[in-house]
């Protein structure tokens, strides 16, 4: 069976042709071709890393190259293998003759600006606003899920709008927003738009940001940290009962993704809501404050936000105020000298403090930044370092 392989352009410049047509047996996969690939150019070292493509989207290694057997999707920890006319466990990734198809690229449910401190990125542009939008599906199912109406619904059950990547940014100039956040449910499930997207902007001159849950595999993940601006994720808490059962997710893929973040040097930060009863005790708090510092960066910012009952779990209470100042207290004693408390608005723990004199340089008040007195990614009084995405 012929199968027709095209390469980037440092694959080609190695192998010498943009294109190949590569002769495998019947029921290979994509490990196969690989295989065959490095066999025959063992002086192409760039096919180690290479990221596997089919009728653009990305599948993993498993992915049977016939148009007419289950594929398996590579973009999230769960590797669906979608029969034919079949989604995936998203929604929104379904088996076409053999090939994944995306069907939220450029469909975007929800469209508009926020503050950047809404997402919350604390230690991104502050004060800035960014055009953000999201589309239909997620693969993670939380009981507690803010966004449920859109993340939770197939892109059928919901009016969407055509924006291509170029349009978004476009309107991102035009209202004055230096940053598109992929934010509102999960851009791991529409990531050749969060990709598209962001290497539009980056032509424009603009950010991209990421708000997700951390799931996404490390081939898209690769990719899109070249061209992103910063990534926020949600670490639902420190136990895996809990995001098995409370998120139907897995909390070694989100570690996994964190750890990679940090190996790319791809500006990070981390939001855990504190739930009564399911993530907020003393015990696990400072699990996970540990597991932040020694694997992700002692100064990788760490917010610990309120949580108020909604769809799936309304019967537990708000978080009380304590718990959460606790919950920083902790961070701030495991190391971690930027752990913030979110959504208390007006709480001392909204704002950000120098590590080496104390002195307040960010002071916030909710999703307003009121003060900075940054200079030049420092701390005016010292001079100690601040690290962030500051221009």
């Amino acid at each position: 069976m012929q199968v027709p392989v095209r390469f980037s352009a440092g694959l080609a410049q190695e192998i010498g042709a943009p294109r190949l047509s590569v002769n495998v047996p019947e029921g290979a996969t994509v490990a196969d071709l690989m295989s065959q690939l490095h066999a025959a150019y063992p002086n192409a070292p760039r096919l180690s890393t290479a990221l596997a493509v089919i009728n653009g989207q990305y599948v993993c290694s498993t992915a049977s190259l016939l148009p007419d057997r289950e594929v398996a999707c590579g973009l999230c920890f769960r590797g669906c293998e979608i029969p034919e006319g079949e989604r995936g466990e998203c929604g929104v990734r379904e088996n076409r003759g053999g090939a994944l198809a995306t069907l939220v690229h450029s469909r975007p449910v929800a469209l508009g600006v926020d503050p950047i401190e809404k997402k919350p990125f604390f230690h991104v542009l502050p004060g800035a606003t960014a055009l953000s939008l999201g589309t239909a599906g997620c693969n993670f199912h939380c009981r507690w899920c803010q966004n449920w109406e859109i993340s939770q619904a197939r892109p059928e059950e919901l009016p969407a709008v055509t924006r291509t990547p170029e349009e978004i940014v476009a309107l991102a100039v035009r209202k004055g927003t230096p940053v598109v956040a992929c934010t509102y449910s999960e851009p791991t499930v529409f990531a050749e738009y969060a990709l598209d997207i962001a290497v539009a902007a980056r032509k424009a001159g603009l950010k991209t940001v990421v708000v997700s849950n951390g799931s996404i595999r490390e081939e898209p993940l690769r990719d899109l940290g070249q061209v992103l601006g910063a990534y926020k994720v949600d670490l639902k808490a420190f136990s895996e009962r809990t995001y098995r059962e409370m998120c139907s997710g897995d909390l070694k893929a989100v570690q996994g993704t964190l750890r990679r973040l940090a190996r790319e040097r791809v500006w990070t930060e981390i939001v855990t809501l504190l739930i009564p009863t399911v993530n907020d005790s003393e015990a696990e708090v400072r699990a996970l404050a540990r597991f932040v510092r020694d694997e992700v960066g002692r100064e990788t910012p760490l917010h610990f936000t309120r949580f108020h009952p909604t769809y799936r779990l309304t019967n537990l209470p708000p978080t009380p105020v304590a718990t959460l100042e606790k919950a920083r207290e902790i961070a701030l004693a495991e190391g971690l000298p930027f752990a913030y408390v979110g959504n208390v608005p007006g709480h001392p723990g909204e704002s950000t403090y120098c590590p080496g004199c104390r002195a307040r340089i960010i002071r916030r008040v909710g999703m307003a930044t009121l003060e900075n007195r940054l200079k030049k990614g420092a701390c005016p009084d010292c001079g100690r370092s601040i690290p962030g995405v500051w221009a």
